[in-house]
């Protein structure tokens, strides 16, 4: 093995492990190249307009990432527009990357599209796929083996030629490598000689373990300088564990999207790949100062693709260091360390703690002792909060998702005596005939200040027309509340068992044009279930009206931050 080549390993691995949380001398540079707007846009559910795009470079960027793969510039118009307008985006820190092809079989280099289109790109880097699988260049592409060494060797010249840094993508490597190592090794011979600046090894149908896929990296490493790159499909769950093993065996540049994104079952999920590499490994990917953007930067991508980031991803998502259990709230109130592997804060997230029937006195407590409120209480107004906690839970309330309806629990244990208002009486009428539209009435009557307000009004729907009576009700005596705005409303069947009997849980997202909050209504009845959720609504900010409590107000934001 060159010496060079030898150098490289034993620079890629880290002295020793240390303790999560401990100090970690950082030791070796990873590049990190992120295909979001490539290989992410083919995962099944994932869309991105050319806007969207920009926007996710730009934050990219932002981020600190190395390499940001755009499009494949003559596979369709939207990354064609992408690039164009891309040469008037000054990138601060990341290279754009523009993605394709070997030529074809048929074409003489300089004369194939495909690669024409990439050098009309005009990025700073450019990343090629090439059949490292003899069984793709016989029956995929229906060409000789050696023809196919050609193809490769072409292009990553031709490339090079137009002063581009080129990464070559060795498509299908770990099972090309697995069928025929001797063919699968000379596709890279025939990219280095040829000039690529990187060798990625991809395991493209995601089926590799971990333990064989350290192996061939490890063989490969032996064999070749330079720098080495990897690019891991997720098929197998594995894909986050086998990037960090071929770092382990010298691999420095990593290949993967933020949130995992990408066809099938997803790439390399980037963001836990970075958290590993810098929070555990002691290696530097982005730098502890970009690190603390992660989770903004994930929730901001996800937002743009209109796709829920699961609560449960690891350390950006907004459950990943939040506490439901009693024995747990109490062990991390001592010591973080007990049931967190890091401190959020590395990462930009934070700590959560939930509430539940699981909930013990620590969960409910822990933020309102923070900021001074559980000394407002007595001991027995404690204890009753958590008994009505646990018992809309049981019934079938989710309060983790309703900030709103915890607080207004919370302001009324603090305040018990405030009424604001009493609903004596409500009826709903929806009227069809024949293939005319609905209309729905809804007439209210309400108690305020011992005197009866009533209200009649049509509108779209059921809640819409209660929404109005309530506040026709109550808007002489209590004018504020007609800046809180429904901004959304969903509805989950919890006992599907009784069929169209069954009970509903109505999460209901308001907004006062400052800030938002949910509120959340329980019932086999829809359309009580939306009432309630959105009286409770109406009575908090009432509440918060007439006692403008900051510390209120930041104890809950902690509890339901991110929801």
């Amino acid at each position: 093995m060159p010496a060079a080549g030898r150098a490289l390993i034993r620079e890629a691995r880290p002295r020793r492990q240390r303790p999560s949380g401990a100090r970690i001398e950082r030791q070796m540079r990873i590049w990190t190249f992120d295909t979001t707007l490539r290989d992410g846009t083919q995962g099944e559910t994932v869309s991105f307009s050319v806007e969207d795009k920009i926007l996710i470079a730009q934050k990219l960027d932002e981020l600190g990432i190395d390499y940001i793969e755009g499009g494949w510039p003559m596979s369709n118009p939207k990354d064609k527009e992408f690039f164009e307008r891309m040469k008037s985006v000054k990138l601060r820190h990341a290279r754009l990357t523009a993605f394709g092809s070997t030529r074809f079989a048929r074409n003489p280099v300089e004369k194939d599209p495909n690669v024409l289109a990439l050098v009309e790109a005009d990025t700073p880097a450019i990343s090629i796929f090439g059949k490292s699988w003899d069984i793709h260049a016989t029956r995929v592409l229906g060409i000789s083996l050696e023809d196919n060494l050609a193809l490769i060797a072409d292009t990553v010249r031709f490339l090079k030629e137009q002063g581009r840094e080129v990464v070559y993508d060795a498509e299908h490597f770990f099972d090309g490598y697995n069928a025929n190592p001797s063919y699968a090794l000379r596709t890279l011979e025939a990219a280095k000689e040829a000039g690529a600046d990187v060798l990625a090894l991809c395991d493209t149908n995601g089926g590799t373990l971990t333990d064989r896929l350290a192996e061939i990296v490890a063989d490969v490493r032996r064999r070749f300088d330079g720098v080495l790159g990897i690019h891991c499909h997720n098929d197998s769950d594995l894909a986050v564990a086998n990037s960090l093993a071929a770092v382990r065996e010298g691999v420095t540049h990593v290949q993967g999207c933020l949130n995992g994104y990408g066809e099938r079952c997803g790439n390399a999920n980037l963001a836990s790949v970075i958290a590993n590499l810098e929070a555990k490994m002691g290696y530097s990917a982005i730098g502890p100062e970009k690190l603390t953007a992660l989770t903004s930067a994930c929730h901001y991508i996800a937002e743009l693709a209109n796709l829920p980031l699961p609560p449960n991803q690891p350390f950006v998502g907004r459950g990943a260091f939040a506490h439901k259990g009693g024995v747990h709230v109490s062990a991390v109130l001592k010591d973080s360390i007990t049931y967190e592997h890091i401190k959020p804060s590395v990462v930009g997230n934070r700590q959560r703690v939930l509430l539940s029937d699981m909930s013990g006195r620590g969960n409910v407590l822990y933020k309102l002792g923070q900021y001074g409120l559980q000394d407002r209480m007595s001991e027995e107004a404690k204890r009753e909060l958590l008994d009505r906690i646990k018992t809309m839970e049981y019934l079938g309330y989710e309060l983790e998702a309703a900030e709103g309806t915890f607080e207004l629990l919370v302001r009324e244990a603090l305040q018990p005596g405030m009424q604001f208002f009493e609903v004596v009486s409500l009826e709903v009428e929806t009227r069809k005939i024949g293939a005319r539209d609905s209309m729905t009435t809804a007439t209210v009557i309400l108690r305020v200040n011992e005197a009866i307000h009533s209200a009649t009004a049509t509108g779209e729907g059921p809640m819409n027309a209660l929404d109005l009576c309530l506040r026709q009700c109550l808007s002489t005596v209590y004018p504020a509340i007609a800046n809180v705005r429904l901004t959304d409303y969903k509805v989950r069947v919890i006992s599907t068992e009784r069929g169209t009997a069954s009970k509903v849980r109505v999460l209901v997202e308001w907004s006062d044009h400052r800030r938002s909050w949910c509120t959340v209504g329980v019932s086999e009845n829809i359309i009580e279930a939306s009432w309630n959720a959105l009286v409770d609504a109406i009575r908090l900010e009432l509440m918060r009206l007439s006692d403008k409590d900051e510390s209120i107000e930041k104890a809950v934001e902690d509890y339901c931050w991110g929801v």
